[in-house]
Protein backbone atom coordinates (compact mmCIF):
# COMPACT_ATOMS: atom_id res chain seq x y z
CA UNK A 1 0.00 0.00 0.00
CA UNK A 2 3.04 2.48 0.82
CA UNK A 3 4.49 1.81 -2.63
CA UNK A 4 1.40 2.25 -4.62
CA UNK A 5 0.68 5.63 -2.52
CA UNK A 6 4.22 6.81 -3.64
CA UNK A 7 4.14 6.19 -6.97
CA UNK A 8 0.11 7.83 -7.14
CA UNK A 9 2.00 10.69 -5.29
CA UNK A 10 5.22 11.10 -7.78
CA UNK A 11 2.47 10.90 -11.15
CA UNK A 12 5.67 10.08 -13.52
CA UNK A 13 3.40 8.45 -15.88
CA UNK A 14 0.04 10.20 -14.87
CA UNK A 15 -2.13 11.76 -12.71
CA UNK A 16 -1.22 10.93 -8.90
CA UNK A 17 -2.26 11.96 -5.08
CA UNK A 18 -0.60 15.25 -6.16
CA UNK A 19 -2.87 16.57 -8.26
CA UNK A 20 -5.94 16.48 -6.35
CA UNK A 21 -6.99 20.05 -5.30
CA UNK A 22 -6.52 21.08 -2.21
CA UNK A 23 -10.30 21.97 -1.50
CA UNK A 24 -11.19 18.39 -2.54
CA UNK A 25 -8.85 16.91 0.04
CA UNK A 26 -9.98 19.05 2.63
CA UNK A 27 -13.63 18.08 2.08
CA UNK A 28 -11.98 14.04 2.54
CA UNK A 29 -10.53 15.28 5.85
CA UNK A 30 -13.38 16.38 7.44
CA UNK A 31 -14.66 12.35 7.26
CA UNK A 32 -11.28 11.41 8.90
CA UNK A 33 -10.18 11.45 12.64
CA UNK A 34 -7.52 13.60 13.83
CA UNK A 35 -4.36 11.33 13.76
CA UNK A 36 -5.38 10.04 9.86
CA UNK A 37 -5.41 13.54 8.88
CA UNK A 38 -1.98 14.18 10.50
CA UNK A 39 -0.51 10.94 8.96
CA UNK A 40 -1.83 11.88 5.42
CA UNK A 41 -0.37 15.03 5.53
CA UNK A 42 2.65 13.75 5.17
CA UNK A 43 1.80 12.53 1.40
CA UNK A 44 2.19 15.71 -0.35
CA UNK A 45 2.03 19.37 -0.35
CA UNK A 46 -1.75 19.24 -1.40
CA UNK A 47 -2.71 17.15 1.64
CA UNK A 48 -0.29 19.21 3.96
CA UNK A 49 -2.31 22.23 3.30
CA UNK A 50 -5.88 20.42 3.49
CA UNK A 51 -4.22 18.82 6.76
CA UNK A 52 -4.10 22.67 7.98
CA UNK A 53 -6.84 24.14 7.08
CA UNK A 54 -9.60 25.79 9.80
CA UNK A 55 -12.47 24.18 7.60
CA UNK A 56 -11.13 20.82 8.87
CA UNK A 57 -10.83 21.45 12.19
CA UNK A 58 -13.62 23.73 12.66
CA UNK A 59 -15.17 20.71 12.24
CA UNK A 60 -13.23 18.91 14.66
CA UNK A 61 -13.75 21.21 17.60
CA UNK A 62 -16.96 20.77 19.35
CA UNK A 63 -19.64 23.73 19.47
CA UNK A 64 -18.45 24.87 22.80
CA UNK A 65 -14.63 24.73 22.26
CA UNK A 66 -14.51 28.66 22.85
CA UNK A 67 -15.97 27.79 26.21
CA UNK A 68 -12.76 25.63 26.92
CA UNK A 69 -10.60 28.51 25.41
CA UNK A 70 -11.71 30.63 28.40
CA UNK A 71 -9.97 28.22 30.98
CA UNK A 72 -6.85 29.24 29.34
CA UNK A 73 -4.85 32.47 29.57
CA UNK A 74 -5.78 34.45 25.74
CA UNK A 75 -1.85 34.70 25.23
CA UNK A 76 -2.24 31.02 24.92
CA UNK A 77 -4.60 30.68 21.89
CA UNK A 78 -4.75 33.86 20.47
CA UNK A 79 -3.63 33.98 17.21
CA UNK A 80 -3.33 30.29 16.92
CA UNK A 81 -5.41 28.25 14.02
CA UNK A 82 -7.94 25.68 14.27
CA UNK A 83 -5.91 22.90 14.44
CA UNK A 84 -3.34 24.53 16.81
CA UNK A 85 -6.41 25.47 19.14
CA UNK A 86 -7.67 21.50 19.04
CA UNK A 87 -3.72 20.66 19.85
CA UNK A 88 -3.98 23.03 22.65
CA UNK A 89 -7.21 21.92 24.15
CA UNK A 90 -6.45 18.03 23.72
CA UNK A 91 -4.07 18.27 26.72
CA UNK A 92 -5.75 18.50 29.97
CA UNK A 93 -6.95 21.82 31.35
CA UNK A 94 -7.08 22.46 34.81
CA UNK A 95 -9.89 24.39 36.54
CA UNK A 96 -11.50 24.67 39.77
CA UNK A 97 -8.67 25.30 41.70
CA UNK A 98 -6.61 22.36 39.55
CA UNK A 99 -8.84 20.44 40.82
CA UNK A 100 -11.41 19.60 37.77
CA UNK A 101 -9.39 19.33 34.21
CA UNK A 102 -11.28 19.18 30.78
CA UNK A 103 -9.82 17.96 27.34
CA UNK A 104 -10.76 17.05 23.80
CA UNK A 105 -10.39 13.48 22.92
CA UNK A 106 -7.63 13.06 20.25
CA UNK A 107 -9.46 10.80 17.72
CA UNK A 108 -12.77 11.59 18.45
CA UNK A 109 -12.77 15.53 19.86
CA UNK A 110 -15.62 14.71 21.81
CA UNK A 111 -15.29 16.60 25.77
CA UNK A 112 -13.83 15.14 28.25
CA UNK A 113 -13.57 15.98 32.50
CA UNK A 114 -12.27 14.66 34.82
CA UNK A 115 -12.75 15.16 38.65
CA UNK A 116 -10.45 15.25 41.73
CA UNK A 117 -11.37 13.55 45.15
CA UNK A 118 -10.85 17.20 46.63
CA UNK A 119 -13.39 18.45 43.77
CA UNK A 120 -16.24 16.94 45.54
CA UNK A 121 -18.06 16.33 49.33
CA UNK A 122 -16.97 13.24 51.36
CA UNK A 123 -18.86 12.55 54.39
CA UNK A 124 -16.06 13.21 57.18
CA UNK A 125 -12.79 13.89 54.61
CA UNK A 126 -11.60 15.87 57.61
CA UNK A 127 -11.93 13.31 60.26
CA UNK A 128 -8.18 11.40 60.14
CA UNK A 129 -10.25 8.56 62.06
CA UNK A 130 -11.72 7.45 59.15
CA UNK A 131 -9.98 8.99 55.98
CA UNK A 132 -6.91 10.04 54.80
CA UNK A 133 -4.58 12.05 51.93
CA UNK A 134 -2.36 9.75 49.94
CA UNK A 135 -0.18 11.63 47.35
CA UNK A 136 0.18 8.88 44.39
CA UNK A 137 1.71 9.64 40.61
CA UNK A 138 -1.58 6.88 40.06
CA UNK A 139 -3.63 10.07 40.14
CA UNK A 140 -3.87 12.80 37.70
CA UNK A 141 -4.62 14.67 40.65
CA UNK A 142 -1.20 13.40 42.27
CA UNK A 143 -3.40 12.50 45.57
CA UNK A 144 -6.28 10.03 45.85
CA UNK A 145 -8.78 9.71 49.35
CA UNK A 146 -7.82 6.56 51.90
CA UNK A 147 -10.80 5.44 52.88
CA UNK A 148 -9.43 3.91 56.97
CA UNK A 149 -13.03 2.58 58.32
CA UNK A 150 -16.56 4.53 58.52
CA UNK A 151 -20.17 2.92 58.87
CA UNK A 152 -21.52 4.70 55.87
CA UNK A 153 -20.74 7.44 53.84
CA UNK A 154 -21.86 9.75 50.99
CA UNK A 155 -19.70 11.43 47.68
CA UNK A 156 -21.40 14.25 45.92
CA UNK A 157 -19.73 15.75 43.12
CA UNK A 158 -21.29 19.08 40.99
CA UNK A 159 -19.71 20.48 37.76
CA UNK A 160 -21.36 23.53 36.34
CA UNK A 161 -20.45 23.13 32.69
CA UNK A 162 -22.01 23.73 29.37
CA UNK A 163 -21.41 20.11 27.82
CA UNK A 164 -22.57 20.32 24.28
CA UNK A 165 -25.53 17.79 22.96
CA UNK A 166 -23.91 14.29 22.95
CA UNK A 167 -24.33 10.60 24.74
CA UNK A 168 -21.58 10.67 28.09
CA UNK A 169 -20.18 7.83 30.27
CA UNK A 170 -19.69 8.54 33.92
CA UNK A 171 -16.48 6.28 35.64
CA UNK A 172 -16.39 6.45 39.15
CA UNK A 173 -12.85 5.55 39.63
CA UNK A 174 -11.93 3.17 42.80
CA UNK A 175 -9.45 0.89 44.18
CA UNK A 176 -9.52 -1.62 47.15
CA UNK A 177 -6.40 -2.19 49.34
CA UNK A 178 -3.74 0.43 50.31
CA UNK A 179 -1.07 0.93 47.45
CA UNK A 180 2.79 1.61 47.93
CA UNK A 181 6.17 0.93 46.26
CA UNK A 182 8.26 -1.23 48.59
CA UNK A 183 11.93 -1.67 46.70
CA UNK A 184 10.37 -0.01 43.44
CA UNK A 185 7.56 -2.10 43.11
CA UNK A 186 4.09 -1.58 43.22
CA UNK A 187 2.23 -3.66 46.31
CA UNK A 188 -1.14 -3.31 47.79
CA UNK A 189 -2.33 -4.11 51.54
CA UNK A 190 -5.49 -5.86 51.82
CA UNK A 191 -5.03 -6.35 55.54
CA UNK A 192 -7.96 -4.16 56.42
CA UNK A 193 -10.22 -4.25 53.64
CA UNK A 194 -13.28 -6.22 53.99
CA UNK A 195 -16.91 -5.44 54.59
CA UNK A 196 -17.20 -4.09 50.85
CA UNK A 197 -18.90 -7.49 50.01
CA UNK A 198 -21.78 -7.37 52.13
CA UNK A 199 -23.86 -4.33 50.56
CA UNK A 200 -23.60 -3.02 47.36
CA UNK A 201 -22.62 0.17 46.67
CA UNK A 202 -24.56 2.75 45.22
CA UNK A 203 -23.65 4.70 41.75
CA UNK A 204 -25.98 8.11 40.82
CA UNK A 205 -25.66 10.44 38.11
CA UNK A 206 -28.23 13.08 37.65
CA UNK A 207 -28.57 16.04 35.68
CA UNK A 208 -30.18 19.97 35.90
CA UNK A 209 -32.94 18.87 33.28
CA UNK A 210 -33.85 15.61 35.18
CA UNK A 211 -32.39 12.83 33.76
CA UNK A 212 -31.09 10.23 35.93
CA UNK A 213 -28.93 7.02 35.86
CA UNK A 214 -28.30 4.57 38.47
CA UNK A 215 -26.64 1.44 39.44
CA UNK A 216 -25.60 -1.15 42.45
CA UNK A 217 -22.42 -2.95 42.10
CA UNK A 218 -20.12 -5.12 44.99
CA UNK A 219 -16.66 -3.60 45.39
CA UNK A 220 -15.07 -7.12 46.74
CA UNK A 221 -16.60 -10.23 44.91
CA UNK A 222 -15.58 -12.57 47.04
CA UNK A 223 -17.32 -15.49 46.07
CA UNK A 224 -15.01 -15.10 42.60
CA UNK A 225 -11.87 -15.35 44.87
CA UNK A 226 -11.87 -19.20 45.09
CA UNK A 227 -12.11 -20.07 41.60
CA UNK A 228 -11.22 -17.31 39.38
CA UNK A 229 -9.01 -14.78 42.06
CA UNK A 230 -10.37 -11.65 43.16
CA UNK A 231 -10.00 -9.58 40.33
CA UNK A 232 -11.33 -6.21 41.74
CA UNK A 233 -8.33 -6.38 44.14
CA UNK A 234 -5.09 -4.43 43.79
CA UNK A 235 -6.61 -2.85 40.63
CA UNK A 236 -8.37 0.91 39.26
CA UNK A 237 -11.84 -0.11 38.23
CA UNK A 238 -14.06 1.92 36.08
CA UNK A 239 -17.61 1.90 37.45
CA UNK A 240 -19.57 3.50 34.45
CA UNK A 241 -22.85 5.07 34.13
CA UNK A 242 -24.05 6.09 30.70
CA UNK A 243 -26.35 9.23 30.46
CA UNK A 244 -27.86 10.09 27.04
CA UNK A 245 -27.99 13.56 27.12
CA UNK A 246 -29.29 15.90 24.53
CA UNK A 247 -29.69 19.93 24.40
CA UNK A 248 -33.14 21.39 24.56
CA UNK A 249 -34.36 22.90 21.64
CA UNK A 250 -35.48 26.85 21.97
CA UNK A 251 -38.59 27.88 21.32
Amino acid sequence: MGASLSNLTEGASGPGLGDIPESCVACVFTYLTPPEICNLARLNRAFRGAASSDSVWEKKLPPNYKDLLDLLPPERYQNLSKKDIFAQLSRPVPFDDGNKEVWLDRVTGRVCMSISAKGMTITGIEDRRYWNWVPTEESRFHVVAYLQQIWWFEVDGVVKFPFPADIYTLSFRLHLGRFAKRLGRRVCNFEHTHGWDIKPVRFELSTSDGQQASSESCLDETEQEEAYGNHKRGLWIEYKEVLCYYQKKEN
